[in-house]
């Protein structure tokens, strides 16, 4: 693959609509991302896992549903590979769960199928999510379609470069720091972290369980927003999600689309324009925001002044809740076992020594570490009241009158491969304008917005809780008018 391509001209509810008139074969749709899947995954190693024919089989269901089939009728989609799949391993990335086929399907897994999807393929991943590039997978790391000697961002990096390379025009990930919106900004696609609790986290393989968030990339926002339409809502299977009305996603996209932004005050926060941004983000990211402001947008100087402790204050969270939700793989439930001499004790070292990567293992030992006796209050407990503290920073800015805040979603475009693998203070740092998000539980989208040195750029759009309509309507404005510059 040689650069990204778009997997068809039409839009998700186009071609659903040409699949429910049978203008469109959803055969057709499926035959051709598995051809691309093919090509790309010989050159990029996007994919963990495929079913050929279960997903033709789900192509041909509908077809002959034809106008009864649902708004994501035939439309081909990836999956992460720490969603629960019935039909496919589900490994995270990892050796530990090598092989290992779940009894049930996650709660988004089952809404895709319901609502006609046709799902080609489990996509690369950092291993259980812990990465920024995707080279923290067990099973190699996948490339950027842009440059295959460049990362594609993670951890849903294989998911991003899924629909980069054209394969398909949608794919979900997970977003616990910017796994989603970091790999959307590095591949070139949109990626959209909806607000905690707006989409049911029941059968996604849980990392950091009050930080993680399941989320759309797709080629355009009128895409992710039909996407996360489908997957959206309360669920009972998962006590975290949320009773909260889903508005007229796609509507929002729609009006962004074709009308200006007059009456919205976007605030630009001096935080995430300093020290440490690449000049090349910040020249797209400064024409974004003057593009906005041409589109009728009110620009306003706003400030989140916690955001430099953010990436601390993750890095404290993040491994305390993984270290406790991974103490489940021990070899005795999940995927392979390592025997050893030493009897039960040993088999659980064995197990985990082998099965885990190094990045996990040592989030998983900096979290035991925060969570022990004497620390507790040291570490994770002023973490969580630096967590509130950025939490405040957003509800005081939006209680202002901000509708939405425009960030670089990355202070860098994609790095080479093995450029920071021995430097992690480097690597996590590429999530330093995402992290914010998550700690808040806000929801964000991470729109394209050129390219520096022929590299992707990504704009990050936040708004207040549960007010994705606001993102979906800048982000679809965003991206119109830098059609039209352009």
């Amino acid at each position: 693959m040689t650069g990204p391509a778009d997997f068809d001209a039409r839009s998700i509810p186009e071609l659903a609509r040409a699949v429910r008139g049978a203008e469109e074969s959803a055969r057709s749709l499926a035959e051709r991302a598995l051809k691309r899947l093919a090509a790309a995954d010989a050159d990029l190693n996007i994919f963990l896992a495929r079913d050929p024919e279960r997903a033709l089989a789900a192509a041909d269901a509908a077809d002959r549903a034809g106008a009864e089939a649902g708004p994501l009728a035939g439309i081909p989609v990836a999956l992460k590979d720490n969603l629960a799949t019935a039909d496919l391993p589900t490994t995270c990335g990892s050796r530990i769960l090598e092989g290992f086929v779940p009894p049930y399907e996650a709660t988004v897994v089952r809404r895709l199928r319901a609502a006609g999807a046709v799902i080609v393929g489990k996509t690369n991943m950092d291993e259980f999510a812990m990465g920024s590039s995707n080279e923290n997978s067990a099973y190699g790391p996948a490339r950027n379609p842009h440059d295959a000697t460049r990362v594609p961002g993670g951890s849903s990096g294989g998911s991003a470069a899924a629909v980069a390379a054209g394969v398909v025009p949608a794919a979900l990930g997970s977003d616990t720091g910017g796994s989603v919106r970091q790999p959307g900004s590095l591949s070139g696609v949109v990626g959209v972290k909806p607000t905690y609790g707006r989409v049911s986290r029941y059968g996604l393989v849980a990392f950091a369980s009050s930080l993680d968030q399941i989320g759309p990339l797709a080629a355009n926002v009128a895409d992710a927003a039909a996407v996360l339409q489908a997957i959206a809502g309360l669920d009972p299977l998962d006590a975290t999600s949320a009773d909260e009305p889903v508005p007229d996603l796609v509507g929002a996209a729609r009006a962004g689309a074709e009308r200006g932004l007059e009456g919205v005050v976007i605030g630009v926060p001096a935080e995430c324009f300093g020290e440490g941004l690449e000049a090349g983000v910040r020249e797209r990211c400064e024409a974004a925001l003057a593009a906005l402001a041409a589109d009728g947008a009110e620009l306003r100087d706003v400030s989140l002044p916690h955001t430099p402790l953010a990436v601390p204050t993750y890095y404290l969270i993040a491994p305390a809740e993984a270290s406790s939700n991974l103490a489940r793989y021990d070899g005795v439930r999940y995927g392979p076992r390592w025997d050893a001499e030493a009897g039960l004790v040993g088999m659980y070292e064995e197990t985990r020594a082998r099965g885990f990567g190094a990045e996990v293992k040592r989030r998983i030992m900096l979290g035991t570490y925060v969570l022990s006796a004497g620390y507790y209050d040291r570490y994770y407990g002023r973490a969580q009241q630096m967590r509130e503290r950025i939490a405040a920073d957003f509800r005081a800015v939006f209680a202002d009158g901000v509708h939405a805040i425009f960030t670089p979603t990355s202070p860098s475009t994609a790095f080479a491969l093995g450029e920071r693998t021995d430097d992690p203070y480097q690597m996590y740092l590429a999530d330093v304008f995402t992290v914010t998000a998550n700690l808040a539980g806000i929801p964000g989208a991470s729109v394209p917005v050129g390219l520096a040195d022929g590299l992707p750029v990504g704009g990050q759009i936040l708004a207040d809780h549960f007010d994705e309509a606001t993102v979906f309507r800048v982000a679809a404005a965003l991206e119109r008018a830098l059609g039209e510059a352009a």
